[in-house]
């Protein structure tokens, strides 16, 4: 059973080179004993070769922690072989994979001493890192991220070597620097986590999240590994007590087996706490209880139901929480039945039943398919294969490299899966909520750039129907039918979205020809010609994020070319003839509404950037921070700087996908401002509960209070009080004041703020 491996606390690093030499070959030994199985004849030297190579071209490099740099690729190898299943030639490439891009060593080289393959592989990875060619309206992350998908369509492995490689940078991240920390967890949570779970690394999968939360809720992930430890010995007697009579009952039935509980992960606890308001106390399903059987393929569907039979005699399964993953797997080849059954004391628990197949495929993922190819194309393999064609479809288009593709693409690896089937009973996998536009796209892009509509189970419905697991749809065309701007108002899936988006931009650029030509006449009027600075200078003017933008705006008459006369040329160069230069603002007090009602007398946030002095800002409404809270500015487009706590809803996506436009920020001491905050709280309707709770607020901590509003049913309470507060401080102190109140039982922070 793998379990996680987290970065012990950091220590000053101190190895003379005896002993580096000394754990060094012990890596490298234990990457032989993890591969000794599947080594053939010669490639116990070839590997050898690998990690001299490697030793050799990285020995002056060092890693921030003070190790010697060759123990990363060390163990990226070992995390290849040993957690994802990989062979002898990903080993290899993992100890080779910073070679190109950080040392000496070429392509050419590596061809050379290897083979072709093997540098193909390297080629991959060392594309992901080294980002060429960066469109003006893309950022480095977005462009990134679209090569690490080309390469996976190219060849998985590359992008398995990669997630193996940011996995152990994250297992390593304590020695990094705090900016570091939040920008490669963020990126890690919003790209290769995923990634990883639509390749059906789920084991990965939730280390990676683990561990980002660990970096960007340091407090949250401390409070509930802390109650994971505190109540280990309370799990294990609790499931102790629930496997003996399925145990039993088993063992008589002549299954060979395992079965065992398992924490759930500290992310996904976390997420139920969120999403359900709860406790740690409260969250019910800590653990799942794995039951994995030894079983022949033919066996195994038949074995997983009887061993279902089994424990549903001795608990009663909750009907709406059975998943049959086995009659119909996921689009990433998970296999398993999950029943959730009610367990001693009145506890709900988590049962996955899964044969020792597909328990490696659901550890494994995309690696353990070629294990269990055997010539046959199973019906995971396909699956995959056709997720990998979608990919190649889309990433043909050039313009697909956008912020927008990414979040586009991110719907389709996350979100849950339904079955839909055509006329003649073909079976379609689509994410939840895909309407019967996507259905059509996904058939065929011809198909849904003339779809008028569908009849789902043989009632005629529109494009924007929802469609449910189950449907049975047949698409409606005519030759007439050509796509608009409203059609992705509904369309959820990447492909559609995509082939509509190109078809729109091709028609645009049609139109948006006459708008370049127009410009091009004026611009000759006024001898200047139509280069990239008076372009620039032009979009800057107008307004307009792109060229494109601006000559469609032309073509179609919202810019009024007159307006030209407000420029002169200077030599070949335009530039407007009085043009409006502010000065700097240096000591602005900060622009959120919530400091109207008390004047600032200096600005209460320090920005650390090119210089340190304070600047206009605003706090973002979507997470409200306040001094105390962990918090980064965000170089908005229109409102200027923003500022947003590292565990608001929107961080993951704006330090992953702009890490150019973040900067660093941090609170100064300033008790002087008041910041707008609020909170929810739950409790008991009891009488005179509000004379209580306004009591604390005005009388006991005399804090100035917005508004409150208290809606009560069936004897229960519900509030949302917003306050004024200097720091997280007195926010924590007003918490606890009101949590110590008799019939409050329940007092949290609002994410957002509402009205």
């Amino acid at each position: 059973m793998h379990t996680q491996q987290l970065a012990p606390p950091l220590v000053p690093y101190n190895k003379n080179d005896e002993e580096e030499k000394k754990i060094i070959l012990r890596e490298y030994r234990a990457l032989l004993r993890a591969l000794k199985e599947s080594l053939k004849k010669g490639d116990k030297s070839l590997l050898r070769h690998a990690f001299e190579i490697a030793v050799e071209a990285h020995k002056d490099m060092r890693r921030k922690s003070g190790e010697p740099y060759i123990l990363h690729p060390l163990a990226v190898a070992r995390i290849v072989v040993e957690e994802i299943g990989l062979g002898v030639t990903s080993a290899i490439c993992a100890l080779l994979h910073d070679t190109v891009e950080d040392t000496e060593i070429t392509l050419e080289d590596i061809s050379r001493e290897f083979n072709t393959y093997i540098a193909k592989i390297i080629d991959g990875l060392t594309k992901i890192s080294n980002v060429v060619d960066i469109k003006a309206d893309t950022t480095i992350q977005a462009e990134n991220f679209r090569k690490i998908l080309l390469t996976l369509a190219d060849d998985p492995r590359v992008i398995l070597i990669k997630l193996a490689d940011r996995l152990h940078n994250m297992r390593t991240l304590d020695s990094m620097s705090r900016e570091k920390q939040l920008k490669i967890s963020s990126e890690t949570t919003y790209i290769y986590s995923p990634l990883a779970h639509r390749l059906g690394l789920y084991e990965i999968k939730s280390e990676m999240e683990d561990l980002a939360l660990k970096y960007t809720q340091p407090e949250v992930y401390t409070e509930i590994s802390q109650g994971l430890k505190e109540t280990k010995r309370e799990r294990s007697r609790y499931i102790n007590e629930f496997i003996k009579p399925i145990k039993e009952e088993l063992t008589n039935n002549g299954f060979k087996f395992e079965i065992y509980g398992r924490p759930k992960a500290i992310n996904s606890i976390w997420n139920k706490m969120r999403k359900k308001h709860v406790t740690f106390d409260e969250v019910y399903d800590l653990f799942a209880i794995r039951v994995i059987l030894e079983s022949t393929p033919e066996r195994e569907k038949e074995d997983c139901w009887k061993v279902y039979s089994i424990i549903t005699n001795f608990y009663h399964p909750s009907t709406e929480r059975l998943r049959d993953w086995i009659s119909v797997p996921k689009g990433n080849g998970y296999e398993a039945l999950h029943t959730t059954v009610m367990g001693p004391g009145g506890r709900w628990v988590e049962v996955q039943i899964r044969s020792t197949r597909m328990n490696e495929i659901a550890e494994k993922g995309l690696a353990a398919h070629w294990k269990y190819k055997e010539g046959a194309i199973t019906a995971q393999e396909s699956k995959l294969d056709s997720f990998l064609k979608h990919l190649r479809d889309i990433l043909n288009n050039p313009d697909t490299d956008t912020i927008d593709f990414i979040q586009d693409f991110k719907l389709d690896l996350f979100t849950e899966e339904i079955y839909i089937y055509t006329p003649k009973g073909d079976m379609r996998i689509l994410p939840k909520g895909a309407t019967t536009l996507d259905f059509a796209f996904d058939i065929h892009t011809e198909l849904g750039m003339h779809c008028i509509g569908a009849k789902v189970n043989y009632r005629l419905v529109p494009l924007s129907h929802q469609l449910d697991s189950g449907d049975q749809v047949e698409v409606i065309t005519s030759s007439k039918q050509t796509p608009s701007e409203d059609w992705l108002r509904f369309l959820i899936t990447a492909k559609a979205k995509s082939r509509v988006k190109n078809y729109l931009k091709e028609d645009k650029r049609k139109i948006a020809e006459d708008g370049k030509q127009a410009l091009k006449r004026k611009l000759e009027h006024l001898k200047a010609p139509l280069s990239q600075h008076n372009l620039t200078e032009l979009m800057h003017f107008y307004k307009k994020s792109s060229a494109l933008d601006l000559y469609y705006a032309i073509a179609v008459g919202d810019i009024d070319l007159k307006d030209l006369k407000n420029f002169g040329v200077y030599g070949d160069k335009l530039q407007p003839a009085a043009r409006e230069i502010k000065p700097e603002t240096k000591h602005a007090g900060p622009v959120d509404e919530a400091h109207k009602h008390k004047p600032a007398k200096a600005a209460e946030l320090i920005i650390f950037g090119e210089r340190s002095d304070k600047i206009l800002y605003k706090l973002a409404q979507c997470c409200q921070p306040i001094p105390g809270d962990d918090v980064f500015g965000f170089v908005t487009s229109g409102e200027g700087l923003k500022v947003h706590r590292t565990d608001c809803p929107n961080a993951a996506q704006l330090l992953a996908n702009y890490g150019h436009r973040i900067v660093k920020t941090k609170w100064a001491k300033n008790k002087e401002i008041s910041f707008l905050t609020g909170v929810r709280i739950v409790g008991l309707d009891d009488v005179g509960v509000i004379q209580k709770i306004t009591n604390v607020i005005s009388g006991e901590l005399k804090l100035n209070m917005r508004s409150m509003s208290i809606d009560s049913k069936d004897g229960i309470f519900e509030g949302t009080i917003m306050i004024y507060v200097h720091d997280r401080e007195e926010l924590n102190k007003f918490c606890n004041r009101l949590g110590a109140l008799e019939g409050i039982n329940k007092i949290e922070r609002l994410e957002s703020q509402e009205g």
